[in-house]
């Protein structure tokens, strides 16, 4: 199933007529609209055979005429693997890298790091560059929503409390600043624009997928090459802190990672999880 936040924030799905069904009294009421996602995901096992009737039985509001919205807007905990791919180590140091001489450590070594939830954005929105004498790169990663608590699980059950998959964007500002501040600016964690749910994705650890700018194409991978799997970075992160229903991970980046500027279109591709295509503008 795809899921989705559209319009004034309900959460939705895409029916089998390509409309959108609504889902938003499957939460409860009281419940505030950027949390809705979170309280469908908590509440998922129970309400999931009523919102796969509504997406057989379709009706809803024409995909073309919903306003798309991040399908996650709000999760706990926004974490993310750095430098997990080895192709994009070599990239970020030694002789020719961004950061020149550098020993650019993967996440074997620095695990992860939390990103402000804040700085998520739809398709509705655009890549906002604050600053005009900065590089700013983009980074196509795989975002892995979490479906239930997870505390100290093993690698072998980690699949087993993944909710869904979406496309995500990680924008990086390159300086000396730390990683969390670099990468947590408004809009730098485009997300969207659905959630595909688990049961959808045939292996999460061999998805291709690719990033152009532009229309040219600069990253290309699959996830067999993460040096932490996704499940290897669950039980990573479960093991020091309880993951939370509708908490992202972003999984880290492939090699091709470049600049980005104002009046670019990026454009990220997962066949079996969609495509994201993000705008960039110069911050007003």
């Amino acid at each position: 199933m795809r899921v989705c936040v559209y319009d004034d924030d309900r959460v939705g799905a895409l029916a089998s007529d390509s409309t959108i069904v609504d889902l938003t009294d499957l939460v409860p009421g009281h419940t505030p609209a950027d949390e809705r996602m979170n309280a469908l995901i908590a509440n998922w096992d129970a309400v999931k055979p009523t919102a796969a009737e509504r997406v057989a039985a379709g009706g809803g509001v024409p995909e073309a005429d919903a306003v798309l919205r991040a399908p996650q807007p709000r999760p706990r905990n926004l974490f993310a693997a750095p430098v997990n791919y080895h192709k994009h180590q070599q990239e970020m140091g030694g002789d020719a890298g961004v950061y020149v001489g550098r020993q650019i450590l993967t996440a074997e070594v620095r695990k992860g790091f939390l990103k402000a939830a804040t700085s998520i954005v739809g398709p509705d929105g655009a890549i906002e560059l604050p600053w005009e004498d900065r590089r700013f790169d983009h980074e196509a990663e795989i975002g892995v929503i979490i479906g239930k608590k997870a505390s100290r699980v093993s690698t072998d059950d980690a699949l087993d409390y993944v909710f869904g998959y979406t496309p995500l964007l990680d924008i990086t500002l390159r300086g000396e600043e730390d990683r969390s501040f670099r990468k947590s600016f408004d809009t730098f964690t485009p997300i969207g624009p659905y959630i595909v749910t688990a049961d959808e994705v045939d292996d999460p650890e061999k998805l291709d997928f690719w990033l152009t700018v532009n229309g040219e194409e600069r990253q290309k991978s699959n996830t067999s090459y993460l040096i932490y799997g996704i499940a290897k970075l669950i039980e990573v992160y479960s093991e020091v802190m309880t993951l939370q229903p509708g908490d992202i991970i972003a999984t880290g980046t492939p090699e091709g990672v470049g600049q980005i500027v104002p009046g670019d279109t990026v454009v990220l591709t997962i066949p079996e999880v969609g495509e994201l295509t993000m705008p960039v503008v110069a911050r007003a």
